[in-house]
């Protein structure tokens, strides 16, 4: 099921030698993982953003207490995680953590299995399926394109279940 802390970035290198650090950003528009504050670093340490900035094509930032760069290459390469109490509610839409180990039913009635995993390939979201144990056609796992309207015919967030247009042996 989904976890309660979502990753939306990774502290970079440090940057100069008053403790800025340069912010790897996971958000669809990069400037809004500042946002979400506080942050949790690595081990759940709670941080708080002081100051940020651009830096030519990189983001920049400055926390509350991390004042030199020795702290800065203490926190480097930690992620950035938020608790997922911070994401704002949808009201039509959701979030691809919602997705995870939701059931997905053809439009047969066919069990699928259910989504272990979604990522983007550029043209298109994808569903990582992983099937049941006992799949009728052997699979072990199925790749399907989160398309609307194609592939994916409704997702039922109070059932647990996707319905998609797709044939059980591909």
């Amino acid at each position: 099921m989904a976890s309660d802390t979502l990753i939306i970035g990774k502290i970079g290198a440090p940057h100069g030698v008053q403790g800025w650090v340069k912010i790897n950003s996971f958000t669809q528009n990069a400037e809004d993982i500042f946002g979400y504050t506080p942050w949790q670093l690595g081990n759940n340490q709670a941080v708080q953003i002081d100051q940020w900035r651009h830096h030519g094509k990189v983001l920049v930032a400055k926390l509350v207490d991390v004042n030199t760069r020795n702290d800065a290459e203490l926190i480097k390469n930690l992620d950035i995680s938020i608790s997922t109490s911070q994401l704002p509610e949808l009201e039509n839409d959701f979030y691809w953590k919602d997705l995870i180990g939701m059931q997905v039913v053809t439009d047969k009635g066919y069990d699928l299995g259910t989504i272990k995993e979604l990522f983007e390939t550029g043209s298109n979201d994808v569903m990582m399926v992983k099937a049941n144990p006992n799949d009728a056609f052997g699979q072990k796992e199925r790749l399907l394109p989160f398309i609307y309207d194609q592939v994916v015919l409704e997702v039922d967030r109070q059932g647990n279940t996707i319905k998609v247009d797709w044939d059980p042996a591909f």
